[in-house]
């Protein structure tokens, strides 16, 4: 790791460089130092420019020899005063030539900064995906792990269950033999059963077509009792037809009477409408004629007595 430097080591570096004949710059100071950024030595070799003049005047000044005739002095303040405006000239070329440099490293800097926070940004980004990765396959890792845990507790119960599966087996062989044994006592009681049943299978069978001949004979009977009664229901269904086939003409010819009885009704309740209708006319002219002989009675009489009475 890069030291950092001092003003006086920048200014002691330059001082080394006149002294060896050469132009102090930016980049043989660094290089005589072995060290040191661009942007910390171009900030003390600009001191160390600003410095040079009183410096040399302090030479100058520790030059002059007290005594000397003033041709000489006249001679050497003007040979001064030319070095001096020389190096000025030059050390003022020289600053313009560092700054555009520096300001060449400067972009050059910048750029590489840039650069170094893409890549910066880059490596965070790839380190944020590997530390996401890593979380992701320690997760996985973690599932996988329990996926592992319950697989063995599965391989362990499956291997209770084979270990009762085989015990059970055993049991199973065990009580199959039993079985095979009792079954082979049981075929022979079947065997001495299956005969005694055979031999009353065979007394049933007797039996039983003594029995099938007299409910076959009862059969026929019960069949010959049940067309009859078929003839007898059907019969009485034929009859009932017609009554109810006589009783819905007679209802008909009800109504047809029922009718005619009633256009009488309606016919006899004209006729006494119109009667009453004439009685009340004739009791109005009674009314009338009544009214007009009241009046013709209490009139006093204007004609003859003859008239009157023959009237």
């Amino acid at each position: 790791m890069a030291r950092g430097i001092t003003e006086s080591d920048v200014h002691t570096a330059a001082d080394q460089l006149v002294a060896n004949g050469e132009r102090p710059t930016v980049e043989r100071i660094r290089a005589h130092l072995g060290t040191g950024s661009p942007n910390t030595v171009t900030r003390w070799l600009e001191t160390w420019w600003q410095r040079l003049g009183e410096r040399l005047q302090s030479h100058h000044a520790r030059l002059a020899v007290p005594g000397a005739p003033d041709a000489v002095a006249a001679l050497a303040g003007e040979w001064w005063a030319l070095a001096l405006q020389s190096a000025q000239a030059q050390a003022s070329q020289e600053l313009v030539t560092d700054r555009a440099a520096l300001l060449t490293d400067q972009q050059a800097l910048a750029q590489a900064r840039e650069r170094w926070a893409t890549e910066a940004a880059m490596l965070q980004a790839q380190v944020q995906a590997s530390q996401d990765a890593e979380r992701l396959a320690s997760a996985q890792a973690m599932q996988l792990q329990y996926r592992v845990d319950q697989l063995q507790d599965h391989l362990r119960t499956l291997t209770d269950e084979r270990d009762a599966a085989q015990a059970r087996a055993a049991q199973a062989g065990t009580a199959r033999q039993l079985a095979e044994d009792h079954l082979r006592t049981q075929e022979a009681a079947a065997r001495t059963e299956r005969a005694a049943t055979a031999q009353h299978v065979h007394a049933v069978e007797e039996r039983a077509g003594v029995e099938i001949d007299r409910a076959r004979q009862e059969t026929k009977d019960l069949q010959k009792r049940i067309a009859a009664l078929s003839r007898e229901h059907r019969e009485a269904l034929v009859a009932a037809q017609r009554s109810v086939e006589d009783a819905s003409l007679q209802k008909s010819e009800t109504r047809k009477e029922l009718d005619i009885q009633r256009a009488r009704a309606d016919a006899l309740e004209a006729q006494l409408g119109r009667a009453l209708d004439l009685s009340s006319a004739v009791e109005a002219a009674l009314r009338r004629s009544s009214a007009m002989a009241r009046k013709t009675s209490s009139t006093p009489a204007l004609t003859k007595p003859g008239k009157r009475r023959k009237a």
